[in-house]
C-alpha cells in the first residue's frame, strides 16, 4: 500500500472514530436527558405523596387541636359545676345542722318548761 493509502485509511479510521465518538454522546446526552427527567418526575411524585401525607397530618393537627379545646371547655364548665354543686351541698349540711340545733333547742325549752311547771304544781300543792 501506498503512503496515500495508508493515510487515507487512516483518515477514515479516524473519521469512523469520530462517528461513533459523536454517536456515544450523543445517546450519553439523551440517556443523560431521560435520567434526568425520570428523576425530576418521581421527585414530583414523592414531594405530591409527602404532601398529602403533610397536609393529612395537619389536618388532623388542627382537628385534634380544636377537640382539645373543647374537652377543656368541657372540663371547666364540669369543674364550675362541681364547685356549685359543692357550694350548695355546703349550704344545705350547714342548714340542716342549724335544723339539729334548733331541734335540740325547742327539746331542752320543751323539758325545761315541764320541768318549771312540774315546780309550780308542787308549789301550788
Amino acid at each position: 500500500m501506498a503512503a496515500g493509502g495508508l493515510d487515507a485509511a487512516f483518515l477514515e479510521l479516524m473519521r469512523d472514530r469520530a462517528q461513533r465518538s459523536a454517536a456515544i454522546r450523543q445517546r450519553i446526552d439523551r440517556d443523560r436527558k431521560e435520567a434526568l427527567a425520570s428523576a425530576a418526575q418521581v421527585s414530583k411524585l414523592l414531594e405530591r405523596g409527602l404532601n398529602a401525607g403533610v397536609q393529612e397530618v395537619f389536618a388532623n393537627e388542627k382537628r385534634i387541636e380544636s377537640e382539645t379545646r373543647a374537652v377543656a371547655m368541657t372540663v371547666q364548665r364540669a369543674v364550675k359545676q362541681s364547685n356549685q354543686w359543692m357550694s350548695l351541698f355546703h349550704s344545705f349540711d350547714t342548714a340542716l345542722k342549724e335544723i339539729g340545733d334548733f331541734e335540740n333547742w325547742i327539746k331542752i325549752m320543751e323539758r325545761d318548761c315541764e320541768e318549771i311547771q312540774s315546780a309550780l304544781e308542787r308549789v301550788k300543792r
